[in-house]
């Protein structure tokens, strides 16, 4: 996240960018041409510039999602820098307080004229929760600004994605109780509805309810966010939308209001744990059970694309949970029909330079082809799995890696996003291709012609930069 430090004394600035680096990008502005290249002798990306113009802070690119710290050193005209700021249209502005503010900086007066102006204390940065507490604050600030602008909306849709997984209800769940809203209020959607065997059975569980919308229907609500999917996986459908909460790679093609995206995080669900902390809301046993599988579904129980976000959400929701009702929903993994594409892709499959793949042929639903994937990639001394299958008249392709070796996402953007839509994840990714799509590009192939075909795309993928794989494994004893 980009931060704008204003600074008025040298070591106030050196202790910020050793406090907020590099989890926060960190620039600074002084007034003071030569303590700006004193800075910048240091390492410290820093301008010069007068910290009461709005043209300032427009050249320093301040947007509304910059965070903003103002030290208050006690001095005179603190008022018409924060004027300033928020006159650029910085929305997260935080004012900094050190030791003189008790005789003339943040005033009760000021106080009052900025009531959304937040304070930080300099003993913080000295004790070490500033992170924490700036991280914290900086989500409770998006999460006003979006329930203010959700608030006097009569119908709100929570859109999820086709055929929705334990994090996408989970988080349309989680919404629904930071906007403060009722399932009348805001509903819970899919273009298509919920059919994998362990989805419906988390649905039924906690009563979550998700209603089919066409397309066509969402100009019919007041307000539309998307979570765990961001709109350009509509096809158009949705150029402008309100809210983006969503945890994949972000993609281009529509306009939000507000967004909160970190592709760096294992789920949506943590995403939201941080939302609902921020604002202090009660979090039901039912909101954290869903929430808590979610967690613990996408990322394969910290197994892939996990980071300390994730065990600190985990944490935080497990004693709320009710983890008797979690094994019962983990129990409808292993069916009849899942394990028969297993022995598809058994008879059909083949491993080589530690990569599985497999043509499984004509399906009836899109979840056995990501499973197999994920079932496949527990083999020894299988670190790929490249599987596909043919639904409803498009090849859906699912790519799995143990996380350290090349990025799964590259493989199937490379490969398909020129015919079809293809992303995802370091260790996971997604391509679904119009069959006529792909028999253009490739050609009319048999099942046998097909697997060799996965085959060849993958090899040449990983060769592509010779010997990028072993120097990323981890060193062995």
């Amino acid at each position: 996240m980009k931060c704008l430090a204003v600074c008025q004394e040298e070591a106030v600035a050196r202790t910020l960018h050793q406090a907020l680096m590099p989890t926060f990008e960190l620039d600074c502005l002084v007034d003071d041409r030569s303590l700006a290249r004193r800075l910048q002798d240091e390492g410290i990306s820093c301008v010069a510039g007068d910290p009461r113009r709005i043209d300032t802070y427009v050249q320093a690119d301040v947007t509304p999602h910059t965070c903003v710290i103002v030290e208050d050193s006690g001095k005179r005209g603190l008022k018409r820098i924060l004027s300033a700021v928020q006159d650029a249209g910085a929305t997260l502005v935080y004012v900094l307080c050190t030791p003189h503010h008790a005789q003339r900086g943040w005033t009760a007066e000021l106080r009052a004229q900025f009531p959304d102006i937040t304070t930080l204390d300099l003993a913080d940065l000295l004790s070490g929760p500033l992170l924490t507490k700036l991280s914290r604050s900086t989500t409770r600030a998006k999460v006003q600004q979006y329930q203010r602008y959700f608030a006097d909306a009569d119908r709100v849709l929570i859109l999820l994605h086709n055929d929705p997984d334990p994090d996408a209800m989970a988080s349309g769940l989680a919404l629904r109780n930071v906007l403060r809203r009722t399932k009348t209020t805001a509903i819970i959607g899919a273009i298509h509805g919920v059919t994998r065997p362990e989805n419906l059975r988390m649905a039924n569980m906690l009563d979550i309810h998700v209603e089919q919308i066409a397309p066509g229907a969402f100009a019919s609500f007041d307000r539309v966010a998307t979570v765990d999917v961001q709109p350009h996986y509509f096809s158009g459908a949705l150029p402008t939308v309100d809210l983006v909460i969503d945890h994949h790679p972000e993609q281009p093609g529509y306009t939000p209001v507000y967004k909160d995206i970190r592709a760096d995080y294992g789920s949506t669900s943590t995403i939201l744990t941080e939302h609902l902390r921020a604002i202090d809301v009660t979090i039901s046993e039912r909101t954290a059970t869903a929430m808590l599988y979610a967690i613990k579904s996408d990322t394969l129980f910290f197994a892939r694309h996990t980071k300390r976000e994730d065990l600190d959400a985990f944490t935080y929701l497990y004693p709320l949970a009710d983890p008797a009702m979690i094994r019962k929903m983990e129990g409808a993994e292993i069916t009849l029909e899942r394990m028969e594409y297993v022995r598809r892709a058994i008879e059909r499959g083949r491993v080589r330079e530690q990569v599985f793949t497999a043509f499984l042929g004509a399906s009836t639903r899109e979840d056995f082809v990501p499973y197999a994937a994920d079932f496949f990639l527990q083999l020894e001394d299988v670190k790929w799995t490249v599987i596909a299958g043919v639904v409803d008249g498009a090849l859906v392709v699912s790519v799995r890696n143990l996380g350290y070796s090349r990025n799964a996402g590259e493989f199937v953007r490379k490969n398909f996003a020129d015919i079809g839509s293809a992303g995802g994840h370091r260790s996971m990714a997604k391509a679904v291709v119009p069959i006529a799509r792909f028999q253009e590009k490739f050609g009319d192939l048999g099942d046998a012609e097909m697997s060799q075909q996965l085959q060849a795309m993958i090899e040449a993928f990983r060769k592509d930069q010779p010997g990028s794989e072993r120097r990323k494994e981890p060193l062995k004893a």
